[in-house]
């Protein structure tokens, strides 16, 4: 008797780090289900890029969801009277959206439960991060315990896993573990403010990180910037 496929919901914003991530997913024999988020950030060209990695990668369905958390603001990504800061900054950037991971989580989680899916990924690093609480370890731990608690389908005993892939792993790792499972990174799109045409400014916390991360891999940077 054949075996039915395992599910996961895959987080996919169009970046470097989510594009991976669902790689994984792939290669581990997961059905995807995959994820993003129209949440007002100022970049939605992130979505056409999320839109083209999930049909070049081939998944099971893609929904994008329209979220209103630009009527918060409380960042640079949402309220456009705060500034993407150019570089490295100390603590916990002005580029941090409040409770963002555990509202993606949270919507994920009720997706994962509706089909009966084992597990959840979401491609949040320790190492080569901007500073953002819900990208540590310890948050990923006790979202995963709360949505156990939380669901019918915990409760019952059908508990579901939030996989982080890429947790230990630095952008150069992440680089060429993609690479390996034969990610287009110039399909993906990092910066906090690329322009309509999908073009990065190279200069924020994101294209720093991901510039370095390529040139630590030794592999050609493909993104396409405004400047060159």
């Amino acid at each position: 008797m054949t075996q039915p496929q395992k599910r996961a919901v895959v987080l996919l914003s169009g970046g470097l780090d989510s594009a991976t991530a669902l790689a994984i997913a792939k290669s581990q024999g997961y059905s995807c289900h995959v994820l993003s988020f129209d949440y007002g950030q100022r970049s939605l060209t992130e979505l056409n890029a999320a839109r083209e990695i999930a049909a070049s990668v081939g998944v099971t369905e893609h929904r994008v969801l329209r979220l209103n958390l630009e009527d918060f603001g409380g960042s640079a990504l949402t309220d456009k009277s705060i500034d993407v800061p150019d570089g490295e900054t100390e603590g916990i950037p002005v580029t941090y959206v409040p409770a963002r991971n555990t509202v993606f989580l949270s919507l994920a989680l009720g997706w994962a439960e509706v089909l009966n899916a084992e597990a959840i990924f979401i491609g949040v690093n320790a190492v080569d991060y901007s500073g953002y609480p819900d990208c540590r370890p310890e948050f990923i731990d006790a979202f995963e315990k709360m949505a156990n608690l939380a669901t019918r389908n915990g409760v019952n005993g059908d508990l579901i896993k939030i996989e982080t892939p890429l947790i230990d792993l630095t952008k150069a790792q992440i680089i060429e573990k993609g690479m390996q499972l034969g990610i287009d990174y110039s399909k993906t799109l990092s910066c906090y403010q690329a322009d309509d045409q999908g073009r990065a400014c190279g200069q924020c916390d994101s294209c720093r990180l991901r510039a370095k991360g390529f040139e630590d891999a030794g592999v050609a940077d493909p993104t396409i910037y405004i400047d060159r």
